[in-house]
């Protein structure tokens, strides 16, 4: 059974993003690009996707359809310390080291 303060925090909308790949472009490459423009990743399609809540980092799984759509299956769940140490913007500190 949860608690009415649990329960209040169970209703919070968070945005959640896949993040299929990363990639370094210059920014006079950015501003050269227009409709039809190409960034390319190191990504295999074989290789986890990301799956973050808030920007954090939650867990990692493999792209999926399913009925005419894309979805996530998840695979990993992130541990708490991984959670804490991937936060938008936030580069990881090294292990061990708080």
């Amino acid at each position: 059974m949860n608690s009415p303060s649990l329960d209040a925090l169970l209703d919070i909308e968070m945005p959640v993003t896949v993040r299929i790949s990363s990639t370094q472009v210059s920014f006079g490459d950015v501003l050269g690009m227009d409709a039809g423009s190409l960034v390319e990743f190191q990504h295999n399609a074989e290789e986890p996707v990301e799956v973050l809540v808030n920007g954090r980092v939650v867990a990692r799984g493999e792209m999926v359809m399913a009925q005419g759509s894309y979805g996530v299956r998840i695979t990993e769940i992130s541990s708490p310390y991984e959670r804490l140490e991937t936060g938008a913007g936030v580069a990881p500190a090294a292990k061990g080291a708080l």
